[in-house]
């Protein structure tokens, strides 16, 4: 019960503490109203799909015998789905206005027994039929409503009041009206084409009303009953399911969370056998670092869905499992502290936003068509891109959430939460059935999700080809302020990381067909080249259009800035990987190339990898002796930097080069 001053006396049951009796209290609390009392166990039958909730008039019967002033107002609502979006003041006065003694709320549709239409006043405007989740009225009023119920709790309290109402004597006598204009119940069901489309647009107002976010205030509740962070165990749940680029730096990634890792279980599911020996390789080395790990390898023929009710099962059945964390392989988790960061939020079920680089995707849905399936909500691109920071009420949440463990003992003890046909949509509905509210919080920067739609694995390092579907990838760099000047018109700047020089050498080795370094090619138009060197072209493993587009993200800009009034589309006539050793072909002779502007990275180290090397540019007698691996040197091609390519006197030197036109 609810009490506001010694006219108005608002009353609910509430028989569990649910996510949406304690958004119920939230309201009541900012129009201050105070609690009194609601324990008791529900025994009304489940009214949202069925006939029921006798048991609401029951109580409420019980609990006016003791009343006695007959200028007591009775507000009586629900408060799973109910949120109060103005105070007792401006209540009281439309409720007076209405000059009757009871008002309930109104509805668009007649409900349970639609036989009871012809016996309904007609309306000129506004809903014609009765809602029993809201009404008000004077308590000697609201007694006469009740005195006849003799029903059991599992009877249909709308049914009841509707055949109170439809009683031309009683509702006459009793004073009874319905708020057909909606100004005092603003009531959802009915007013949307789908039962569930009203619950989440409920939902939905939620993360609104009352000022819980507002333009000029943002997240109002957002650090509200936060959860101190004690030593809390976690089962990490990874679930593997196609083939995925960067999966080794999934795994680094994982590593770097900031939980305790002797209070962190991890449960692996691996269904490709691709990535075998990425999990295995990150098991040996770290694996010992975690209080436990189960894996489910490929060989044990387990569906996606059965993997993570198998996870979720696992701490369901361990006490000490305080949280699960699902975890896609395919998410990038660049946020060190998301675990933290999520414990704190004290919330059953919540995602970190996640989003797909270049597009509106992410890993919530801010609202569900009237079938169960994605539509977009109002706020959802706000949210997505930033315009709107807080923590949201969402119907649907994939790939990466915290799911509280007393959660998954309590409420959801079922054990097949997923199915096969859609897991994710499985989980969620069922999430939702039971009432349980799901969150997703944006605000703190988490990471990215990878595109897996056209990963190739026919490759040594296939990640390398990931430029288009994911194209901020973690073996480039992009550093306009890191440029150095060594010759005159030559430029110095970083471009790949360690990593993608490593790969594209061992890529380039495992394809293995280098030329022989003769004047006759054949790869080339005419088939002759007038300064041959023993290389591997782009083209040769099918890597031409990821570098033409690397060309143009990564070099044009340099080209641009450097050289003003020059625009490139970046199409070169050969892109190459040379060898150079001193028993194969230790150096270059002085050349021009045959380019507008060349581009050359160092793929390895001197001094480290080999001994010697380099670059001289002729005409300016400027040496570049110690060429940095990554680094990149772009100089023009034709007529002013003649240039030779220095002994390599030992190891192997490994140079990518581009010879680049407008």
């Amino acid at each position: 019960m609810l009490w506001f001053s010694d006219k108005l006396l608002v009353v609910t049951v509430a028989t569990k503490e649910t996510d949406g009796y304690r958004r119920f209290l939230r309201t009541a609390k900012h129009f201050n109203y105070t609690v009194l009392g609601r324990d008791q166990k529900w025994k009304g039958g489940d009214y949202m799909s069925a006939p029921g909730g006798g048991q609401k008039v029951r109580l409420l019967k019980e609990g006016l015998k003791e009343m006695k002033d007959d200028g007591q107002i009775i507000l009586f609502i629900d408060s799973y789905d109910v949120v109060f979006a103005s105070g007792p003041k401006e209540l009281l006065k439309k409720f007076q206005q209405t000059k009757h003694r009871v008002v309930f709320s109104s509805e668009t549709l007649i409900w349970p027994d639609r036989h009871l239409e012809d016996k309904y006043p007609h309306v000129r405007e506004g809903n014609r039929f009765l809602g029993s989740g809201g009404f008000i009225g004077y308590l000697p009023n609201i007694k006469e409503l009740v005195a006849n119920w003799t029903g059991d709790d599992g009877d249909s309290d709308q049914l009841f009041f509707t055949k109170v109402y439809t009683d031309q004597s009683k509702r006459k006598s009793i004073n009874i009206t319905l708020d057909n204009k909606c100004r005092l119940f603003q009531n959802l069901h009915g007013a949307l084409e789908h039962t569930t489309v009203f619950q989440l647009q409920i939902n939905y107002l939620g993360n609104y009303i009352p000022n819980t976010w507002t333009f000029e205030s943002g997240c109002t509740v957002c650090h509200e009953d936060l959860r101190s962070l004690t030593a809390l165990q976690v089962l990490i749940g990874i679930f593997i399911q196609q083939p995925t680029p960067f999966v080794t730096v999934f795994f680094e990634r994982l590593l770097k969370l900031q939980h305790p890792k002797n209070k962190i279980k991890l449960f692996i599911f691996n269904k490709e056998a691709h990535h075998q020996r990425q999990v295995r390789s990150f098991l040996k080395d770290y694996g010992s670092l975690y209080e436990n790990v189960t894996v489910i390898e490929p060989e044990e023929e387990m569906d996606g869905a059965a993997s993570r009710n198998l996870g979720l099962d696992l701490c369901r059945r361990d006490q000490d499992c305080d949280y699960f964390f699902s975890l896609d392989i395919e998410v990038v988790l660049k946020n060190k502290d998301t675990l933290k960061i999520l414990i704190e939020q004290n919330l059953p079920i919540v995602a970190p936003m996640i989003t797909r680089a270049g597009r509106l995707w992410s890993n919530f849905w801010g609202a569900l068509s009237g079938d169960g399936y994605y539509a977009r909500s109002e706020d959802y691109v706000d949210i997505v891109q930033g315009r709107r920071v807080g923590v949201w009420n969402v119907p649907y949440v994939s790939n990466v959430y915290l799911v509280k463990g007393s959660l998954l003992r309590r409420e959801l003890k079922d054990y097949e939460l997923f199915s096969s046909s859609d897991p994710d949509m499985a989980f969620c509905h069922n999430i939702r059935n039971k009432g349980i509210f799901m969150y997703v919080t944006n605000m703190h920067t988490f990471g990215r999700i990878l595109s897996t739609e056209n990963y190739q694995t026919g490759h040594l390092h296939n990640d390398l080809w990931q430029i288009f579907e994911n194209p901020v990838v973690r073996w480039l760099k992009k550093h306009l302020e890191t440029l150095l000047a060594p010759c005159p018109d030559v430029y110095w700047f970083p471009v790949f990381s360690t990593v993608a020089c490593n790969h594209m050498i061992e890529e380039m080795e495992h394809y293995g067909k280098w030329s022989g370094g003769g004047n006759v090619d054949n790869r080339i138009t005419g088939g002759y080249e007038n300064v041959p060197t023993i290389d591997i072209h782009m083209i040769q493993i099918n890597f031409e259009k990821e570098w033409q587009k690397f060309l143009v993200e990564y070099v044009v800009p340099i080209t641009e800035k450097m050289f003003p009034g020059y625009y490139t589309k970046a199409h070169f006539e050969l892109a190459f990987v040379v060898r150079y050793k001193p028993d194969e072909q230790p150096s270059l002779r002085p050349h021009h190339d045959a380019s507008t502007f060349t581009v050359n990275i160092a793929l390895n180290q001197v001094d480290l990898d080999y001994q010697g090397g380099g670059c001289r540019f002729l005409r300016y007698d400027c040496s570049i002796q110690a060429p940095r691996k990554g680094w990149a040197l772009l100089h023009p091609g034709r007529l002013t930097h003649y240039h030779e390519g220095l002994p390599t006197t030992a190891g192997v030197r490994y140079i990518a080069v581009s010879f680049v036109d407008p």
